[in-house]
């Protein structure tokens, strides 16, 4: 404690200075380091991501249903291109969905997703998906976004998810921060 001063006035401003500095490099660290726990935990219902698919298919089939839905400021229409898909846990499955810029400018928007319930989230595990990058849709443009995912066949060992039977996956797209940079950049849709 000797970098503190030895006025008792000027040390208690050095220390709550130092406190508050330190609030404010928490609350910006806060938002990444509980994203990166989500993702690495499916806490809060976020799926697993993976590269490849699972190295076996077990004989219990689980109904995956698709939820979309946009902010209220986007002016897209986004749907599941299917309701419902009825899958063999450990089977990679192929699902679409449809976005439209009903707006007369280019759009740039970013989907959020979870899983429920909460505790399939760390079996439900997506190999390639439209919300892993932004997408820049021209006015009137529509695309089709494909969803590539498989339910890990470890939810057999956990006796907690033994009465799932219907896993949602749900969407949200919302407009990017930098829409109108990223559509003058000329950034495409990924496929």
């Amino acid at each position: 404690m000797n970098w503190l001063p030895k006025n008792k006035n000027t040390r208690l401003m050095a220390i709550c200075a130092t406190v508050a500095v330190s609030m404010v490099g928490a609350a910006y660290a806060a938002v990444p380091l509980y994203d990166l726990f989500c993702r690495v935990t499916g806490y809060g219902g976020t799926p697993q991501v993976r590269v490849a698919a699972a190295d076996r298919v077990i004989d219990r089939e689980v109904t995956v249903r698709f939820d979309a839905s946009r902010n209220g400021g986007l002016p897209w229409e986004f749907q599941p291109i299917d309701r419902a898909i009825t899958v063999n846990v450990g089977e990679s499955a192929l699902a679409y969905f449809r976005a439209t810029n009903t707006s007369d400018r280019p759009i740039t928007g970013v989907a959020t997703y979870n899983v429920t319930p909460f505790k399939a989230a760390p079996y439900f595990v997506k190999i390639e998906c439209f919300c892993f990058t932004e997408q820049t849709l021209q006015p009137g443009e529509s695309i089709e976004m494909p969803v590539l995912f498989f339910v890990d066949p470890e939810i057999e060992t956990d006796r907690r998810a033994d009465d799932i039977q219907t896993i949602t996956l749900s969407y949200t797209f919302f407009e990017a921060e930098n829409s109108e940079l990223a559509a003058a950049s000329g950034r495409d849709a990924a496929p």
